[in-house]
């Protein structure tokens, strides 16, 4: 019986991609024994999770969960929500402890949400690239944060954010190199991993951090 609802299709998604990373590499399956099931920290809300992404820019993970909290003590309700944010002011933004870019940043997010011209159901309608494209169009979100919205808000599974330090550190790690992967090299050594390539990165993080091997763990 084909899965039905979204937690059984994402378990499902899981088998087949661990099925298929264990078939194409035995370095990988020995991680996967040792790390354990596919779990992912997600966060369901687009607008929110690009905002703990703007966030968490350049100050530690205890800093930007302070941040959070005061901007959730700003909202009704503290529910962080686009209408909400995009009628607090700078200034308000800024006692919440963010810097004025950053309020900025937030402020314009909020209302491209707000007024719709982004919502949740065109960014799961678009492709991985589009997603890109259209929120590396607003202030403050670069290819990075986009590649972890797609992967840990909208579940694309075959992400490989060959930007991310962390990942290629694993990487570097995973094939023993001597010195420093460029971005080709480390697309040549995932290739046989599409087109579930978001699990072998998430695998990967694990495998060089522990249990927070995650970036952009939100802080809700």
């Amino acid at each position: 019986m084909a899965a039905s609802t979204p937690a059984e299709r994402r378990r499902h998604l899981a088998l087949q991609a661990v099925a298929h990373l264990r078939a194409t590499s035995p370095g990988l399956a020995a991680i996967i024994d040792q790390v354990g099931p596919h779990r992912p920290v997600l966060v369901r809300s687009p607008f929110l999770a690009l905002t703990i992404s703007i966030i968490q820019q350049q100050i530690s993970m205890l800093a930007a969960r302070a941040v959070y909290e005061r901007l959730r003590d700003l909202c009704p309700g503290r529910r962080v929500r686009p209408e909400f944010v995009a009628e607090l002011s700078p200034q308000r933004l800024r006692r919440a402890g963010l810097s004025r870019q950053k309020a900025a940043y937030i402020r314009g997010l909020a209302r491209a949400f707000a007024e719709r011209r982004l919502t949740p159901a065109r960014l799961r309608r678009l492709s991985d690239e589009d997603v890109i494209a259209a929120v590396t169009e607003l202030h403050g979100v670069g290819r990075w944060t986009a590649e972890m919205l797609l992967m840990f808000c909208l579940e694309r599974p075959d992400v490989w954010p060959v930007d991310d330090l962390g990942l290629r550190r694993a990487v570097e790690r995973f094939v023993r190199s001597a010195g420093q992967l460029s971005p080709r090299e480390l697309r040549d050594i995932a290739e046989p991993w599409r087109p579930y390539r978001s699990y072998a990165a998430w695998y990967l993080w694990r495998f060089k951090e522990g249990a927070n091997g995650q970036p952009g763990v939100p802080v809700a």
